[in-house]
């Protein structure tokens, strides 16, 4: 997989959590919420862990999304 790629479904992880529903962010995102839903898949597959509780009302993140979360907006130079 491209690191494109890798960073949009990351980029795509946030607008998801941020949004609390896999219509909204797919919207935001102006992707298909079927896409969105197989890139969190992906993205859940490739982690090895669940980042997202799914319900048929809602989406909140998991104890990893939200670790997930805290590391992806951590500015870089302030990781190493």
């Amino acid at each position: 997989m491209k690191m494109k790629e890798k960073l949009n479904d990351l980029q795509a992880f946030a607008a998801v959590a941020s949004e609390r529903s896999f219509t909204r962010a797919a919207a935001r995102l102006g992707v298909s919420r079927s896409s969105l839903s197989h890139a969190m898949l992906g993205l859940e597959e490739r982690v090895g862990v669940r980042l997202l509780h799914r319900t048929t009302r809602s989406v909140s993140t998991t104890a990893a999304g939200a670790r997930l979360l805290r590391v992806q907006s951590t500015p870089v130079d302030q990781s190493l």
